[in-house]
């Protein structure tokens, strides 16, 4: 009987012996299979997938916002500075987009920033409402002047040819072996963007140019109104942020410009609060679309998944409310 033990433990201790040699093996097979290239976080979903574009499959590039969030009013968790902090590279849109995140990007190195926007002129919207010298004269806070440069850029997809330009110069510097790889897959979407640029056109064709007028829910579609011949005359937040207020005398001045202007519709983009916007749609008998993707795309169950769905989708949804 002690010798039948002693034999199991003898080959318990074989066994012990045998996992003890094998898990490190394991665990180094399993640590080079992670080993899938480039860490990469992009502030919204829209750079995350036109960075994973870049990317193909060389590596994942993963949001930092959530999509549906709007990403002028995001805080980041702890564990969202943890991402910043680890990543080989962190790409933000810039100017001024993520102004909510300014001080955490400063903990992180400059060299691993890639700012999408980089080398692009912004604009800056200005609807010239009536009555803003009166308002400024009484003392009353906004922003009417639009707020600032618009970083929305993207909304553009010829300006956002130099978008994959900058990403694809950055993944090359950071992961030269596969430079080749970036380059063919940043000028496949950038051809592809030529094309998303001419579905655009055909699609706003049905649109009468007297009925080419935006009113936004914050100054949004500058850049994408200005490439397809439409005019944004007005903005329930009359700042490129969402993060300003309007006035009495900005709300006042926008259902002048709605009755004057005949705007049949506001856009609202997903993410931010319809309700001031619903009013004064009410109050101007006009509608509201309030769920146009613009800063973020939908999550993989919804119908814009992609950058690519975006620009179809916002063709189409303008196209549709504004079209007789």
């Amino acid at each position: 009987m002690k010798r039948f033990i002693r034999r199991w433990v003898v080959l318990l201790l074989a066994l012990a012996a045998a996992v003890a040699v094998l898990v490190p093996a394991c665990g180094g097979e399993a640590s080079e299979e992670a080993d899938t290239g480039l860490e990469v976080v992009a502030t919204t979903s829209v750079l995350a997938d036109i960075a994973q574009q870049v990317a193909g499959e060389a590596f994942h590039v993963e949001s930092l916002i959530p999509p549906g969030t709007d990403p002028h009013g995001f805080e980041p968790t702890p564990g969202d500075l943890r991402r910043l902090a680890t990543a080989d590279l962190v790409i933000v849109n810039g100017a001024g987009l993520e102004s909510s995140l300014e001080k955490y990007l400063e903990d992180v190195d400059d060299e691993a920033v890639v700012v999408a926007s980089r080398g692009l002129e912004p604009r800056t919207p200005d609807f010239g409402e009536p009555g803003r010298e009166e308002a400024e004269a009484h003392g009353e806070e906004g922003e009417s002047s639009g707020g600032g440069a618009d970083p929305h850029f993207w909304l553009d997809p010829i300006l956002t040819q130099s978008y994959v330009d900058t990403i694809a110069g950055a993944f090359e510097k950071a992961d030269p072996d596969h430079a080749d790889e970036y380059a063919v897959n940043a000028s496949a979407f950038k051809d592809r963007l030529v094309e998303l640029d001419e579905f655009t056109r055909r699609t706003v064709a049905s649109v009468p140019e007297d009925r080419r007028k935006l009113i936004m829910n914050h100054a949004s579609h500058g850049y994408w109104a200005d490439r397809y011949g439409f005019e944004v005359v007005g903005a329930v937040i009359p700042s490129v942020s969402t993060g300003s207020a309007p006035t009495a005398r900005d709300l006042a001045d926008l259902l002048e410009v709605i009755e004057r202007e005949g705007v049949p519709a506001i856009f609202v983009q997903v993410g931010e609060n319809p309700q001031l916007a619903e009013r004064i749609a009410a109050d101007a008998g006009v509608t509201v679309v309030d769920d146009l993707y613009t800063g973020s795309l939908s999550g993989p169950d919804g119908d814009v998944t992609t950058y690519v769905d975006l620009i179809e989708d916002t063709a189409n949804r303008i196209s549709e409310a504004l079209s007789p």
